[in-house]
């Protein structure tokens, strides 16, 4: 194996990972709401965590599965934000789940060519590298705001590095 396939192997663990990484917060945080919050909004400018959630499914699927793929953009980035109900905390999460591992196979079966040819996703340029980079940022800083929402909601912590010390200093 070659330092490019080692390359491109490393770089899709660890984007796997940190999707993944995600959407066990998620469904942590989603434990700690009843179905009513998830559609609840903080004010007239912010999202419900179901919409959060939507949106999420529906930029993974442009940017991880449809631009990488090459297959057609059913997005319809509207309907993400203006839905108010009709799913249920675990409709969403499975959706979710669903469309993540379908972005993960995606990555891992993508040559080398793909990763670095560059095109148009929601009218921006990105090599499939920089597809990647969105949707792995992108993933995680909704993720974060469904995780702020969540403990503003309920005055507490979501424990998700509860058992770890994350004062561990990096060794040299």
């Amino acid at each position: 194996m070659d330092n490019q396939d080692q390359f491109q192997q490393e770089f899709v663990k660890n984007a796997c990972f940190r999707l993944d990484e995600g959407l066990r917060m998620i469904r942590i945080s989603l434990v700690n709401i009843t179905e009513e919050q998830l559609w609840q909004k903080p004010n007239a400018s912010l999202n419900s965590i179901g919409n959060l959630m939507l949106h999420l499914c529906g930029n993974l699927s442009q940017y991880g599965i449809a631009s990488l793929n090459g297959s057609e953009d059913k997005r319809q980035r509207d309907a993400e934000f203006n839905t108010t109900g009709g799913f249920t905390k675990a409709q969403l999460f499975q959706q979710l789940e669903s469309t993540v591992n379908t972005v993960k196979s995606t990555m891992g079966n993508l040559g080398l060519e793909r990763f670095l040819a560059v095109k148009k996703v929601q009218g921006f340029e990105f090599s499939g590298i920089g597809s990647c980079v969105h949707l792995v940022e992108h993933f995680s800083y909704h993720t974060g705001q469904i995780a702020f929402w969540v403990k503003l909601l309920n005055d507490e912590q979501l424990g998700f590095y509860d058992g770890m010390d994350l004062n561990t200093l990096n060794e040299n």
